[in-house]
């Protein structure tokens, strides 16, 4: 029931291995799969959990070494959240960055190839927004998480602008 250490060690080791692995493979992948999970994506997520699972624990199938495991991705996971929080560069590869995909009415095509999205699938995202036509929207925007944010042609007001950037505090949490 309970392993040695040096088996832990090495459950630690194929685990961060296997955490890198994933990681990379989904954020390759693109914004889309986070946020809009379809039926094919699940399944996806499903069979990679299944593969992986003796790739981390190997011939050890005992509570200690499925904790092992379990533990040394809720402490990867906390680390990576973490390290992200104090560096913009790494933020920025893990989590990627906006892509617009209307700008004053007009469908961006190369930014949805680029990511992956369907004219149709962006068509869905506007109706989900109140709005049935692309000419109405001032900017529509593929967020980090996946998500798309609309901001109709309505929603803007005329006017000076007197905040022009915005500032963000470089303080250590």
């Amino acid at each position: 029931m309970w392993s040695s250490p040096h088996v832990w060690a090495a459950i630690a080791l194929r685990t961060a291995i296997i955490y890198v692995f994933i990681l990379a493979g989904f954020r390759l992948m693109g914004k889309r799969e986070i946020g809009q999970m379809t039926p094919f994506d699940l399944v996806l997520l499903l069979l990679i959990a299944n593969a992986v699972q003796n790739a981390m624990t190997g011939p050890d199938t005992s509570v200690a070494g499925g904790v092992a495991a379990a533990g040394v991705l809720f402490l990867i996971n906390f680390c990576v959240d973490r390290w992200m929080l104090g560096h913009r560069l790494v933020r920025r590869w893990f989590m990627g960055s906006p892509t617009l995909l209307i700008h004053d009415g007009e469908i961006l095509d190369d930014h949805l190839r680029r990511e992956g999205i369907a004219r149709e699938t962006l068509e869905a995202a506007l109706r989900e927004h109140g709005v049935f036509s692309p000419a109405d929207v001032s900017l529509a925007v593929l967020e980090m998480d996946g998500s798309i944010s609309v901001l109709k042609k309505d929603d803007i007001v005329p006017g000076p602008r007197p905040h022009r950037h915005i500032r963000f505090l470089n303080r250590r949490v």
